[in-house]
């Protein structure tokens, strides 16, 4: 089978390599596309922290079930799936308590251990979520970004009625706003970016604006009025983001962080203290933010087609990166097609 290998930052090599084997509770997969993230393009230009060379890439993705192992039940060849890529020890505190998102000895596949960047792939039953059979192989491919996102607002807990504001309108900025929005909140979404902004126009996200041409207090009245703002999403890792968040969030507020910060910013502990707000942190999903996510895109609460940008072929896989870098902000997702 082909697979490409990430052999030094800006370098992909390919290869013929043995197609896995599906060993007991395990299914191989034939895998149809590959989403590019913006952790993947951080590999790419050798910022990602946690990922050594050579490395197999691929962590957003769909494909077809071809084997199934001995011990799998409920899975026919040839169904629709794909499967959470992280790799988990089980055995520690956060892993007995269920929170294996946040495992000690976290490995995520396509970083720290290989990744679907070939025809075949072997995963376990147990991180294997199968979609249903209209989905595309696209809306596949983006049930883990989707799933950041119902995660990350399922950790603000019930926000039905509540005035949020998504700071950062990416692909996983989008979904938090589209996911609390189907969570019956009333949403507002910024980016610097207009193209951004006009996608989530797209994806039925009305209530947008630009910090560039409107700050965070002059869009939270006229969409809000004097109600203010009860959540605020931070969905971009800036220094600038984090403190508008603080700064605007009206008192005993809930700011959820969700973007990764290159540098420590300094924010204004402060109001922090003086307005007991609560701040909490956010790291990828579980099992059942997946599953969610796959009921929600297949119900057109979370709308995927404004998102999908490009296809390149497996064969193009190094043209796809030099694709993004040149777009910038005018592209959201870039597929893959194997």
């Amino acid at each position: 089978m082909r697979q490409a290998i990430m052999t030094e930052p800006g370098k992909i090599e390919f290869r013929d390599a043995p197609v896995p084997i599906a060993k007991e509770d395990e299914v191989l997969l034939r895998i149809k596309r590959i989403g590019v993230c913006g952790s993947d393009i951080h590999v790419y230009h050798g910022k990602h922290p946690y990922t050594s060379y050579p490395v197999v890439q691929g962590h957003e993705y769909s494909g077809i079930v071809e084997v199934v192992g001995k011990g799998v039940t409920g899975v026919k060849i040839g169904s629709k799936a794909t499967a959470r890529p992280q790799l988990v020890c089980g055995k520690c505190k956060p892993c007995l308590r269920g929170d294996y998102n946040i495992c000690d000895n976290l490995r995520v596949e396509g970083f720290q251990a290989p990744g679907v960047a070939q025809d075949f792939f072997v995963t376990s039953k147990t991180k294997l979520v199968l979609l249903p059979d209209n989905f595309t192989f696209e809306m596949g491919a983006m049930v883990e970004p989707a799933a950041c996102g119902v995660h990350a607002v399922g950790r603000a807990g019930d926000i039905s009625g509540k005035n949020v504001v998504v700071l950062g309108a990416g692909t996983i900025g989008n979904f938090i706003a589209q996911v609390a929005q189907a969570s019956g909140a009333n949403v507002l979404i910024s980016d610097i970016s207009d193209f951004r902004l006009d996608v989530a126009q797209k994806c039925g996200l009305s209530n947008v604006f630009n910090p560039i041409k409107e700050s965070l207090e002059e869009a939270k009245k006229r969409v809000f009025g004097n109600e203010g703002l009860d959540v605020a999403f931070e969905a971009v890792g800036a220094e600038e983001t984090i403190n508008s968040a603080i700064e605007n969030i009206e008192k005993g507020g809930l700011i959820v962080v969700v973007g990764v910060f290159p540098e420590n910013p300094c924010i204004n502990l402060g109001f922090v203290q003086d307005r007991e707000l609560r701040m909490i942190g956010n790291l990828m999903y579980k099992h059942e933010d997946y599953l969610k996510a796959v009921e929600l895109i297949g119900v057109g609460e979370i709308k995927t087609k404004p998102l999908e940008s490009k296809h390149f072929p497996f064969e193009q896989y190094l043209e796809a990166y030099k694709f993004i870098d040149k777009q910038g902000d005018k592209v959201m997702k870039v597929f893959i097609d194997l």
